[in-house]
């Protein structure tokens, strides 16, 4: 096997790694709005006890491509693969974050009923989940194209925070009783608007990776 072939199989395993990283941090976010649905504090504590694999993800990324650079001292689009697998492994890890986060925010609601239908909050989640498939695809095709819509429904996430956001507060002055409640639903609200700002990085990233320019996409 020639150096060139070796250093290859090296940069898809480290894309693979970056590949199973987003799908555990779409999956924590997907279960995390399950528990929030059913007030499942055990569930919750799954989530943040499965976050120690996010966490291991991101420091074998990260390993694996300072190693790359060490040994192979990767030049143009070689480098920017590497360089942008270590920024998207950061924006995914910090996604799962948020997942905990939001676990976290389930068990301090406990069984109390919710203010308001939470229909809101699940089209946030629906759409922040939605926007981490298509840039794992993005990221795996190098496709700038998806990674531009990427931007697009990211809008349409600050426009549901928005309006959620306006409704919680309207219900904290009629109901000042269940400002705790009301808290977390907002901090929640803002744990999604969050991993969508990160997936939109990572498609921000992929543009990099492909194009070797740096656009903002939350213009």
């Amino acid at each position: 096997m020639s150096v060139r072939e070796k250093y290859e199989l090296e940069l898809q395993s480290l894309n693979n790694k970056i590949v199973e990283l987003g799908t555990f941090a779409q999956k924590a976010l997907d279960k995390s709005l399950i528990a929030l649905e059913n007030q499942n504090v055990n569930e919750s504590i799954a989530i943040m006890d499965e976050d120690i694999k996010a966490n291991r993800l991101e420091e074998e990324i990260n390993d694996q491509a300072i190693l790359l650079i060490a040994k192979q001292q990767p030049v143009a689009t070689d480098l920017r693969r590497v360089i942008a697998a270590i920024k998207i492994a950061a924006d995914l890890e910090r996604i799962a974050d948020f997942a905990v986060n939001i676990a976290k925010s389930t068990i301090r609601i406990g069984n109390d009923p919710f203010v308001k239908s939470i229909e809101s909050i699940r089209d946030m989640h629906e759409g922040t989940s939605k926007m981490i498939g298509l840039v794992i695809e993005a990221f795996i095709e190098e496709d700038v194209i998806k990674a531009k819509k990427i931007a697009e429904l990211d809008d349409e996430i600050d426009a549901l925070y928005g309006q959620t956001i306006q409704e919680l507060l309207s219900i904290s002055s009629q109901k000042p009783e269940k400002l705790a409640q009301i808290t977390q639903l907002s901090f929640i609200c803002r744990y999604l608007e969050r991993a969508a700002d990160h997936v939109t990085n990572i498609s921000e990233n992929i543009f990099y990776l492909v194009k070797g320019t740096r656009y903002d996409l939350n213009k």
